[in-house]
């Protein structure tokens, strides 16, 4: 199947290859606000103030010279400073708790010499709150975050979201954690404290001065950025020092755009009890989980079970057609001299090219395709302890919507991954043909407050097909339906038995010809919000588009 558009292909890769690094311009909304928005209000009393500086700082990750971070700075201005942590040795954070009806103003102040602003990933805000590219802040800027906390329990997290910056923000460094608790959560009695466990996952790259590495070439920028080495919470090798008890293990993935198929290296089933909307209705078990950049799952994790000593891995499986089309477009070149972007690509294994200037000089980058098993955490059983959880049956009460009471319930909006290609503006993927631009909204963009739609996600784009991970900002829905084309069905039944579709999403991954239908509903605030490609490389190159909620 790959073979029969590899022609195609050939002819799109000189188109893609111009817009790899390409630098925002005014049009993409990256200049700063002017009006109101953004400044602290006489009547909000929060029961949480704090600031966050976004700042730069140099940090130890791997042994020798320190790196060259991101990092977002907190001080606490009133509230229970017990609410505000740091993931232990982490250059990531910070984690801030709440409680569902908890009213936040969070202080966003630019020490960074590039516009940035905040996205509260997850969250139902409202949209001047919800971090769009147009109420970017420039440096030495400030903007005044004000909302009630209206989402249930949970493990939300919260990133930069400036158009053009995305990527190159979340890769340095800044990202935290919005972790909500509500007294549905508190009376089913989960693991708390020391046994409540963040764990961000993302991939990376060093040089030769331990200093990441980014871009490391155009073709990683056409498909998306993949690392060499996996940190979690912002440590390689990460080793998890645990008891003979039941854990909560918080997963996020936080990677630009690598997809994890989490499995036990013993082959012992995970207990998934939440997914990005907060608690599921009962526990799912599955034998993996595969779980794409945006999203979250929480499991639980009994090692009473282990004896002391034991060490097992979480892991990431193999599984294919993540990049049908692009694999063969990366190693193919972007012109028939093999030059792409001034750059020389020379093939040098599955997912791996090297970079060379015109007179043959660089550096191998060779990281694991989108799909390669990586190991991502050990986890060792040390100590015993007298406690013997069980994991509860039910976990809380979730609402599921009915695709009967859908208003095009015969008639999905439809949303189709698209890809433009010109040899004046190079290749963009993008939606319906339509690529970002701040204050565009098509008319099958507007979508009516307050009332239930099923929507259908639609990625059929060979030759260039890939995985997206799609994202709806303002908003939790539920997926009802997912199916695939024939010519792809292989990758996808890769990774299909790995779905979590249980309870409240914000973030789906839709495979290479895969079709995904979901309902959802507008019900908390009118005004536009974003869905985009949770590949951030993708968000950055335009695959980002407006949602108008209208009353």
């Amino acid at each position: 199947m790959i073979l029969k558009y590899a022609r195609l292909a050939a002819v799109a890769m000189a188109a893609f290859a111009s817009i790899a690094g390409c630098p925002p311009t005014e049009e993409t909304g990256n200049q700063p606000t002017t009006d109101r928005v953004g400044q602290p209000t006489a009547d909000f009393n929060p029961s949480l103030d704090v600031s966050l500086k976004a700042t730069s700082d140099q940090v130890p990750i791997i042994p020798g010279p320190a790196t060259s971070v991101l990092t977002y700075k907190p001080e606490l201005i009133t509230g229970d400073a017990s609410r505000i942590a740091s993931l232990p040795g982490s250059y990531l954070g910070p984690v801030i708790r709440a409680r569902r009806g908890d009213r936040l103003r969070v202080r966003l102040i630019n020490e960074l010499s590039e516009p940035t602003i905040i996205h509260w990933h997850g969250m139902r805000v409202p949209p001047e709150m919800d971090g769009h590219p147009r109420y970017n802040i420039g440096a030495g800027e400030e903007f005044v975050y004000e909302f009630e906390v209206r989402d249930r329990a949970g493990t939300y997290w919260f990133h930069p979201h400036a158009h053009g910056f995305t990527a190159s923000q979340v890769y340095r460094g800044l990202a935290g954690l919005l972790l909500v608790s509500d007294e549905q959560e508190d009376a089913v009695g989960l693991p708390s404290g020391d046994y409540d466990i963040p764990l961000v996952i993302q991939d990376r790259m060093f040089d030769d001065e331990n200093q990441f590495i980014y871009p490391p070439n155009s073709s990683m920028m056409m498909d998306g950025f993949l690392g060499d080495r996996i940190l979690v919470n912002g440590r390689p090798d990460y080793a998890l020092s645990v008891a003979k008890r039941a854990y909560r293990l918080r997963l996020l993935n936080g990677s630009n755009s690598r997809t994890y198929k989490l499995a036990w290296s013993d082959g012992t089933p995970l207990m998934v009890i939440a997914t990005d909307g907060g608690l599921l209705g009962r526990p799912v078990q599955r034998d993996y989980v595969t779980l794409a950049p945006g999203e979250r799952i929480e499991l639980w994790a009994d090692f009473s079970q282990y004896a002391l000593g034991s060490e097992i891995s979480l892991e990431s499986l193999a599984f294919s057609g993540a990049d049908v089309g692009m694999d063969m477009m990366s190693m193919m070149g972007s012109r028939d001299d093999g030059m792409m972007g001034g750059h020389m690509m020379k093939p040098v294994g599955s997912g791996a090219a090297q970079m060379m200037d015109s007179d043959g000089h660089g550096e191998m980058s060779d990281a694991p395709p989108n799909g390669a098993a990586m190991r991502v955490m050990h986890v060792r059983v040390e100590r015993e302890e007298a406690i013997s959880e069980v994991l509860p049956d039910k976990l809380s009460e979730l609402i599921e919507y009915r695709l009967e009471d859908a208003s095009n319930a015969g008639t999905p909006r439809r949303f189709s991954v698209s890809v433009a290609m010109s040899m004046m503006s190079g290749m963009q993927w993008g939606f319906d043909g339509l690529t970002f631009q701040q204050d565009d909204v098509a008319d099958h963009e507007v979508v009516p407050f307050n009332t239930l739609e099923v929507w259908e996600f639609v990625n059929e784009t060979a030759p260039m097909a890939m995985n997206h991970p799609l994202h709806v900002h303002g908003v939790q829905f539920q997926v009802i339906d997912r199916s695939v084309m024939p010519d792809f069905a292989a990758g996808w039944e890769s990774v299909r038995d790995g779905y979590v579709d249980n309870g409240w999403k914000d973030t789906l991954l839709v495979m290479p010809g895969e079709r995904v239908k979901l309902l959802i509903q507008f019900s908390d605030f009118p005004g536009e919000y974003l869905y985009h490609c949770h590949n951030l490389e993708h968000e950055d190159g335009g695959m980002m588009r407006n949602i108008r909620v209208d009353r």
